[in-house]
């Protein structure tokens, strides 16, 4: 399979109700508003679904997770995660949804399709309060999250342009008259 063919799901995760804890779906919310992406990438809001993302998961050849991770840095700061390090951080507790996105992966094992995982993921500042905005510091530091999920995207075949206008997908532009 070239890397062009890879079938790529950016999956943004967290609970949206409590601050930086929603850090993944915000991402790909903002990606979804910025960015054309091509065929063989799908962005979805995987909220706090964990193991009924089996489905989607099984459907695609590598997964880019965005989440809030604990790694004991600076608030704000971006985490990458793969292989050994990916499973080391997640036996280690160190993603707040760690047990569905283990229990999930152990599935996609059994069932003979675990795709190629990455996490891309920053330290939150506030996962505690009940608010439906990102802190400062995270917000400040979600173009730089996308920066590295965007990254991931291209390395792996997929394709991104800017839209012309924020927030309109192709399909709903009117022509000009």
């Amino acid at each position: 399979m070239t890397d062009s063919q890879k079938r790529i799901l950016v999956l943004g995760v967290g609970n949206i109700l409590f601050t930086d804890e929603g850090i993944g779906v915000r991402a790909v919310e903002e990606i979804e508003r910025l960015y054309d992406v091509s065929d063989n990438v799908t962005l979805m809001d995987g909220g706090t679904l964990g193991t009924r993302l089996m489905d989607p998961i099984l459907n695609c050849d590598l997964l880019i997770v965005i989440d809030a991770v604990l790694g004991d840095g600076e608030p704000g700061s971006i985490y990458r995660l793969t292989g050994e390090d990916l499973r080391k951080s997640l036996a280690f507790k160190d993603s707040m949804h760690q047990t569905d996105l283990v229990d999930t992966l152990i599935m996609c094992d059994i069932v003979g399709n675990r795709p190629e995982a990455v996490i891309v993921g920053m330290e939150p500042f506030d996962y505690n309060t009940m608010a439906v905005e990102l802190s400062p510091v995270a917000k400040n530091r979600q173009e730089a999250l996308m920066g590295f999920v965007l990254e991931e995207i291209s390395k792996a075949g997929g394709l991104y342009t800017q839209k012309a206008v924020p927030g309109v997908t192709t399909q709903e532009r009117e022509p000009c008259a």
